[in-house]
C-alpha cells in the first residue's frame, strides 16, 4: 500500500507554500510546549525544496522553539497545577519525572541534550519551570541545543538533499513503515513500564 509516497509529495507541496516559513514558526514554537510533532517532518522538506533559504528556516526554527521553550517554562512555573492531571495520565508523566530528576544533577545539560535529541523537549521546557531552573541558563542551553539541532538538519539537507532525496524517494514506503512499527514497539514498551 504506497501511503508514504504520496504524503511525502504533499508535505514538499506544503513545504514551497508561501506562508511555509509562517507555518514552520509556528509549529516551532507549538512543539516546545505542547505540540506533539517534531519540528524536522516540517524543516527538513523546505530546506529541501529551497535549499538557499536553509540557514533563515533554520534560524526561524531555532528562535521559535525557544520562544516556545519559554513559554513552556512559564507553563511550568505559573501554571503546574493546571496541567498536571493530564500530565499524570498522558505517557509523558515518566519523562517529566526524569526530567524533574535531571535537574537536580546536570541542569544546563539536561536542557541542552533534550533540546537537541529527539526525546521531548516540551517535557523538559515545562519540569524546568517546576524545577525553577536558572531562566538564563535554561534559555541559553534551549538556544545552544536547539539552534545546533535544526542547523545540522539544515546543513545535512541542503548539502545532501538531492542524493538524499533521491535515496528516499526509492525506500520511502518502507522507511515508513519501519518507523511506525518502531513508534508502535516504543509506545507499547512505555506503556508496560508505566
Amino acid at each position: 500500500m504506497a501511503l508514504f509516497g504520496p504524503l511525502y509529495e504533499r508535505v514538499m507541496r506544503w513545504s514551497r507554500h508561501p506562508h511555509a516559513e509562517w507555518y514552520l514558526g509556528a509549529m516551532s514554537f507549538a512543539e516546545s510546549s505542547f505540540f506533539p510533532i517534531p519540528v524536522d517532518v516540517m524543516l527538513a522538506p523546505m530546506c529541501m525544496a529551497t535549499p538557499e533559504r536553509s540557514w533563515r528556516y533554520a534560524l526561524n526554527a531555532s528562535l521559535l522553539s525557544v520562544a516556545g521553550g519559554i513559554a513552556g517554562y512559564a507553563i511550568g512555573y505559573l501554571a503546574f497545577e493546571a496541567i498536571e492531571p493530564w500530565l499524570r495520565e498522558s505517557h509523558y508523566w515518566s519523562a517529566y519525572q526524569t526530567a524533574r530528576a535531571w535537574f537536580d544533577t546536570y541542569g544546563f545539560w539536561t536542557v541542552f541534550v533534550a533540546g537537541f535529541s529527539p526525546i521531548p523537549y516540551k517535557v523538559f521546557t515545562i519540569a524546568a519551570g517546576v524545577a525553577v531552573l536558572n531562566f538564563p541558563v535554561f534559555v541559553l542551553a534551549s538556544i545552544i541545543g536547539r539552534g545546533a539541532r535544526f542547523f545540522l538538519v539544515a546543513g545535512v539537507v541542503r548539502y545532501a538533499g538531492v542524493r538524499f532525496e533521491a535515496t528516499l524517494l526509492r525506500y520511502i514506503e518502507r522507511i515508513g513503515w519501519a518507523v511506525v512499527v518502531l513508534s508502535v514497539v516504543v509506545i507499547a514498551y512505555l506503556m508496560a513500564r508505566g
